[in-house]
């Protein structure tokens, strides 16, 4: 049987043209959760090594700096492509998924404050069914003021909880993360009842 021939347009110089920085910048943040994990993994065991949390605190905080430079490389090269569109939430969405898994295997989000951890969890992954199912349908959700800001509190909750892992003599690190942990899962609710409301329109 002889095989199929190949599709023209699948050449190796256009696998190429889609490594531009900005995705191997984004390409970057999924290979190194991994190794954020294995930093962690040490306080699943009942092992405090501060050791670890601050290596894994440094790790995210660059995972942090890639997540903006390739976003903003990509607009100013005019870089945008497909694959950065699609690989980009993905990325975010593995990164703060294993974190949140991580800090409650560690008990560093525990008791009630999981609570808070599985509602940002879950609506990670609600949402990403209902932006590809409003996909099929053509229609796009804007991201919201709100959802940056949910954003925001979340990445600052998360790195505040691993950065604590590291200074344990202080506290009030601690304080911050389970704060801005609960202000993320507040705005997570809002926001994600503001996709819910826009996709219940085009269930009918």
């Amino acid at each position: 049987m002889s095989l199929p021939p190949l599709v023209p347009g699948a050449r190796l110089w256009q696998v190429a043209d889609m490594l531009t920085l900005p995705n191997l910048l984004t390409l970057s943040r999924i290979i190194t959760v991994p190794l954020l994990v294995a930093l962690l993994w040490p306080g699943e065991m009942g092992a405090r090594w501060t050791t670890g949390y601050g290596l894994a605190f440094g790790l995210y905080c660059l995972m942090g700096i890639t997540d903006y430079f390739d976003g903003y490389l990509a607009r100013a090269q005019g870089a945008v492509s497909k694959l950065g569109v699609f690989l980009d939430p993905i990325a975010d969405k593995i990164m703060v998924g294993a974190v949140i898994l991580m800090l409650a295997a560690t008990r560093d989000i525990a008791g009630i404050h999981i609570a808070a951890a599985m509602i940002i969890l879950l609506r990670e992954i609600a949402v990403s069914g209902l932006r590809e199912f409003l996909a099929g349908l053509q229609v796009s959700v804007p991201v919201s003021r709100l959802a940056k800001w949910k954003t925001t509190f979340q990445l600052i909750a998360l790195g505040a909880l691993i950065l604590a892992g590291a200074v344990p003599q202080f506290p009030f690190v601690q304080s911050v993360g389970i704060l801005t942990l609960w202000a993320a899962a507040i705005l997570t609710l809002i926001t994600g009842w503001d996709y819910l409301r826009v996709g219940i329109k085009h269930m009918d």
